[in-house]
C-alpha cells in the first residue's frame, strides 16, 4: 500500500505531521478526523533514491537491535507510553532503515495494532523468536522485563557468533592468501624464469621443470579452471538446496575434525540459551521446540529438536527423546532430566548453556592454537618450495661454473 504524508491541526490549533500508510487518501483523511485531526494536506509520499537502488539502503544490524530492546525496556519501565517510546527511539537511531521502520511500527499501533502484529511485518529484523517473546511480554503485561531479558540474550548470541567467526576467519583468510600467491607465481613470475631457462639451454631439475609445465598449463587452461570452480559451487549450492544434500552436508559438518566439535558445543549453547529464555519469559515449551528448531541452523539438530518436540506433546519427556537422537552430549541430557525433575528446567538450561559458553571459549582457543602452526607451515612451505625450486637450476649453474 501507498504510504502517505499528512498535515494537520489539533483542536488547540497545534499543527501536527506524520506519515500513514493507507489504500487511498480518503482513508487517511477519514483516520485523521477520528483523531479529532483536522487535516490540511495529504499527499503520496515520495519515494527515496534508495527504494530505485536497493544496494544504497542501509542494512539493520544485529546490534542495532540489540540496542532498540534494550533502550525500550528501560523506557518502558520508566513509565513511558508505547507510543512515545517508540517516536523517541525512531528520533535517536542513526541508520535511517531502522528509522522508518521504528516509525511504521509506531503507526500501525496508533492504527489499532498490538506491537506483535506490528513487529510480524519485519520478519527480516524481528524474527520469530523477538516477536513470541514480545506477545508473551504483552499477554502479561511485563514486556519492560520481557524485552530486557530478550536484549541480554541477543548480546549473549552475537559473542559467540563473533567467537564462531573469529575462528573460521583466520584458517579461511590464509587459505585464500595461499591461493592467490600460487597463482600469482604461476601466472607471472615463472613465465619470466621459464624464458630465461630456455635461454640457458641444459636439462632443467625435475621440480623445475614440474613447475614450469604447472605454469603452462595454468596459463592455458585459466579461464577453465575458474569455469570448473563456479560450477562446483553452483552444483553445491543446487545440492545444498534440496532437503536430502541439506541433510547430508549438516551431518558432514558437525562429524568434521576440529571444526566439528566447536559447531555441536555452538548448536548446544544456542539451543540451551534461546530456550530457557522462552520458558522464563513464559512461552509454552512445545512453542518454544517448534521456534528453536527453527532457528538451530543445522537440519539434523532441528530434526532431533522436531522430534523431541512431537514426542513431549505424546507425554513423553524432553529428556528422553534428546537422548535417542544421539546429537547432543549425555552431559546436557542428564542435566535436562535433572531440570526437568526439580521443576527448574529454565534454571538449568541457563547454566548449560553459561557452561558451553565457556566450552566454546576454550574451543576456539585451542582451535587456533592448533591451525596457527600448521597454516603457517602449509603457506611457507608451498610458497617456499616453488622459490627453492625455481632458484635450483641457478644454483646448478653456479656450481657448474665453479
Amino acid at each position: 500500500m501507498p504510504v502517505f504524508v499528512w498535515e494537520a491541526t489539533t483542536k488547540k490549533g497545534e499543527v501536527k505531521k506524520g506519515e500513514l500508510e493507507a489504500a487511498d487518501e480518503g482513508i487517511i483523511r477519514g483516520q485523521l478526523r477520528r483523531q479529532g485531526f483536522k487535516a490540511i494536506t495529504v499527499k503520496t509520499k515520495p519515494k527515496d533514491l534508495e527504494e530505485y537502488l536497493p544496494f544504497l539502503k542501509q542494512k539493520v544490524e544485529e546490534k542495532d537491535v540489540v540496542v532498540f530492546a534494550r533502550i525500550f525496556s528501560t523506557m518502558i519501565n520508566a513509565g513511558l507510553p508505547l507510543i512515545q517510546c517508540l517516536d523517541l527511539l525512531a528520533s535517536q537511531e542513526q541508520n535511517k532503515t531502522f528509522a522508518k521502520i521504528i516509525t511504521s511500527v509506531k503507526e500501525d499501533i496508533e492504527g489499532g495494532s498490538s506491537l506483535t502484529d506490528a513487529l510480524k511485518k519485519y520478519p527480516d529484523i524481528f524474527d520469530e523468536l523477538f516477536v513470541n517473546l514480545c506477545a508473551a511480554g504483552e499477554s502479561g503485561g511485563i514486556l519492560d522485563v520481557i524485552l530486557a531479558r530478550l536484549s541480554g540474550y541477543m548480546e549473549k548470541a552475537m559473542k559467540l557468533k563473533s567467537k564462531v567467526k573469529g575462528a573460521l576467519t583466520y584458517p579461511a583468510s590464509v587459505l585464500v592468501i595461499a591461493v592467490g600467491v600460487i597463482a600469482l607465481l604461476l601466472l607471472k613470475v615463472i613465465p619470466v624464469f621459464q624464458k630465461m631457462f630456455a635461454d640457458m639451454g641444459g636439462e632443467l631439475p625435475g621440480p623445475t621443470q614440474f613447475l614450469v609445465n604447472a605454469s603452462e598449463f595454468t596459463q592455458s587452461y585459466f579461464l577453465y579452471m575458474v569455469g570448473i570452480v563456479v560450477a562446483i559451487y553452483i552444483a553445491f549450492k543446487r545440492f545444498y538446496a534440496t532437503e536430502k544434500g541439506r541433510l547430508t552436508v549438516d551431518a558432514l559438518v558437525l562429524k568434521a575434525p576440529v571444526f566439528g566439535s566447536l559447531l555441536k558445543k555452538v548448536a548446544v549453547a544456542k539451543f540451551t540459551r534461546t530456550m530457557s529464555t522462552m520458558m522464563t519469559s513464559g512461552v509454552p515449551i512445545l512453542e518454544g521446540l517448534n521456534i528453536v528448531s527453527k532457528t538451530a541452523g543445522n537440519v539434523v539438530i532441528e530434526n532431533a529438536l522436531q522430534a523431541t518436540r512431537k514426542s513431549i506433546s505424546e507425554g513423553r519427556t524432553i529428556a528422553e527423546p534428546l537422548q535417542e537422537s544421539e546429537v547432543f552430549p549425555p552431559m546436557v541430557v542428564q542435566m535436562i532430566a535433572v531440570g526437568e525433575a526439580t521443576g527448574a528446567l529454565d534454571t538449568m538450561l541457563a547454566k548449560i548453556a553459561d557452561f558451553y559458553d565457556d566450552e566454546v571459549d576454550a574451543a576456539v582457543e585451542a582451535m587456533t592454537a592448533l591451525l596457527e602452526p600448521i597454516m603457517m607451515v602449509f603457506l611457507g612451505g608451498v610458497c617456499g618450495g616453488m622459490i627453492i625450486a625455481m632458484y635450483l637450476p641457478i644454483f646448478k649453474m653456479a656450481s657448474v661454473v665453479g
